[in-house]
């Protein structure tokens, strides 16, 4: 018994020892690992410019703002998915919306033009006979004349002689009784009236200058010929139109054609009377398509009584859309795309309580005013991204998932890397680039520049300049030759343009710099897809600044990879980065 509690002793006191001697410096061991482990995985990040990821805290190298701890991978999410933080949701105001829930369902297009004349209505008031104008009544083209008005005063050799006939015919007239009649309706024919020809006849005096009296009432739209012009007959003298009724002429794009009808309702607003809405009915559908525009001519009859609409007047309409209802339609806010090469995708939530989304490809259809069709991708009941698509798609590039330009995914970027958004500075972007003829590009080239004009004009918060560059860019948008595009950049041009006149109008019409800020978004959104899709043949950089739009951020274009901000001007030029190089 004594030899067994010795060994007990023994055993004891070596456990104790070996626990002293390793089971501190495991435990110490344990920690550093667990210290370790924790400051690898910990990253810090800026929750305005979250591409931003540093391994320790410390300030941002983009706005100098203090960074926050970042959530890393979470259990559960597929190779697509990726996982946004709450704070970087509510910064980027990110918002979604159920599909085919809580949406109204649209059934409204909406078109885009101009108030002209009634070409039915225009007269063309012309001279009769030939002679000198010696006399014009009408000073300037706008000035409203009556039928039966006095118009001019014209001396005519022809007419001169013409009523020394009358006066000898006059003194026969007894026994030659035909030649009166003949030299009466001679003067009948270059408009003489019955009274002007009695009283020729009755005074017995020959008139040098003869007046010319307005053959219909009108407005002047052009006034052809001045004092002392001499005239020969049926020589124009006066365009007059009558704008008791006035046409609104609109573009129909060619997937838009079904959707109109002669006969249908129409709702006209204008700028001009920002509170009324005005009523037409649609009165002709061209019957040939323009091959460059790839648009038909729809035409809306105006009553215009009260003259309220000027020709040259740009007009908005609202149309109600023939509806279909053989099939239901999935429709998805416009804002909620994102266009590619020859995809459009948008972005996932597929757990309504977590922030985690991923890529969705689409196919769509028509568009509607604000909405698109969708033809598959989609159901009823998917919650996708309707605000801030393209935080959530740089989030996705960042984090090295499928996006947008990368259908593929890449590996994440980290550290002072990722303010580019791309791994290095020179690094080609991975994207679908359709090819199109050199011409197109350089079609193309030319609404660029005139934007660069216009980014140009709203650093410098020119109101002015930043309109009339806008009103380039829509002289431009005609001249792109859509016949040189088939198949699918054919029909991402069409949809791309339209959108791209839409905002550049606006632009235009915008009485101040922060309401062209507004619409220098949309138009940048769409003018980015476009140079992504089919390059302009020069290497261009799409900037981004987080703070734009009330912190909802936006993307413009540059020729320089220095940062000069639109959205802000001098109060915040510097303000943004690069995120993407197109080639």
């Amino acid at each position: 018994m004594k030899k067994y509690v010795i060994y007990s002793g023994i055993l004891v006191v070596g456990l104790l020892l070996g626990w002293l001697l390793f089971g501190s410096s495991s435990n110490e061991e344990a920690s550093n690992n667990n210290s370790e482990t924790s400051n690898t995985t910990q990253m810090w990040t800026c929750s305005m410019h979250p591409q931003i990821m540093q391994p320790e805290p410390g300030d941002c190298p983009i706005c100098g703002m203090e960074l926050i701890p970042a959530e890393v991978g979470a259990d559960g999410l597929t190779a697509n998915q990726f996982k946004l933080t709450k704070n970087a949701m509510a910064l980027a105001n990110i918002q979604t919306t159920i599909v085919g829930k809580g949406m109204a369902e649209e059934n409204t297009t909406k078109l885009s033009g101009k108030i002209v004349e009634n070409e039915e209505a225009n007269t063309v008031q012309v001279s009769y006979f030939s002679g000198r104008i010696e006399g014009l009544n009408v000073n300037f083209a706008g000035e409203y004349i009556r039928k039966g008005q006095l118009l001019a005063t014209i001396y005519s050799p022809e007419l001169y002689a013409a009523q020394q006939e009358l006066m000898t015919a006059a003194s026969l007239k007894e026994s030659q009784r035909e030649l009166y009649q003949a030299v009466r309706n001679k003067l009948k024919i270059w408009k003489l009236s019955d009274s002007q020809i009695n009283n020729i006849e009755t005074s017995g005096k020959v008139s040098e200058n003869l007046p010319v009296y307005a053959t219909v009432s009108g407005t002047v739209t052009e006034k052809l010929v001045e004092q002392g012009d001499y005239i020969k007959q049926g020589q124009p003298v006066l365009k007059i139109t009558n704008l008791s009724t006035v046409w609104a002429n609109f573009d129909v794009y060619e997937n838009q054609i079904d959707k109109f009808k002669k006969g249908q309702e129409v709702s006209i607003t204008t700028n001009a009377y920002p509170n009324k809405t005005f009523k037409g009915k649609v009165d002709f559908i061209g019957p040939i398509l323009n091959t460059k525009t790839r648009t038909l001519a729809l035409r809306v009859v105006l009553n215009n009584k009260d003259d309220v609409f000027k020709p040259g007047m740009f007009v908005s309409a609202k149309i109600e859309s023939i509806k279909n209802t053989d099939n239901e339609v999935l429709t998805i806010p416009s804002s909620a795309v994102l266009w590619t090469g020859e995809r459009s995708v948008v972005y996932l939530k597929p757990n309504t309580e977590q922030p985690v989304f991923e890529m969705r490809e689409v196919d769509l259809g028509s568009r509607i005013a604000d909405t698109y069709e969708v033809l598959q991708g989609l159901e009823a009941g998917n919650e996708i991204v309707t605000n801030g698509t393209f935080t959530v798609d740089a989030a996705a590039q960042l984090q090295g998932k499928k996006s947008m330009m990368n259908k593929e995914g890449s590996k994440t970027i980290t550290g002072h890397e990722g303010h580019l958004g791309m791994e290095s500075e020179k690094a080609e972007v991975v994207n679908e680039r359709i090819e199109v003829p050199k011409l197109f590009q350089n079609q193309l080239k030319n609404v660029y520049n005139s934007y660069i004009d216009l980014k140009n004009a709203l650093v410098k918060e020119e109101l002015k300049n930043a309109a009339n560059a806008s009103k380039s860019l829509l002289e431009d948008l005609p001249n792109m030759d859509m016949s040189l595009l088939k198949g699918d950049a054919h029909n991402r041009w069409m949809v791309l343009e339209k959108d791209i006149k839409s905002s550049a109008m606006s632009i235009s019409k915008s009485s101040s710099i922060k309401g062209q800020r507004g619409y220098f978004k949309e138009l940048s959104s769409k003018l980015i897809q476009a140079i992504q899709s089919f390059g302009v043949d020069e290497k261009v950089y799409v900037e981004y600044c987080p703070m734009a739009d009330n912190n909802k951020g936006a993307y413009w274009l540059s020729k320089e990879e220095k940062v000069i901000n639109p959205y802000f001007g001098s109060a915040m030029l510097n303000c943004g980065e690069v995120k993407q190089v197109i080639e």
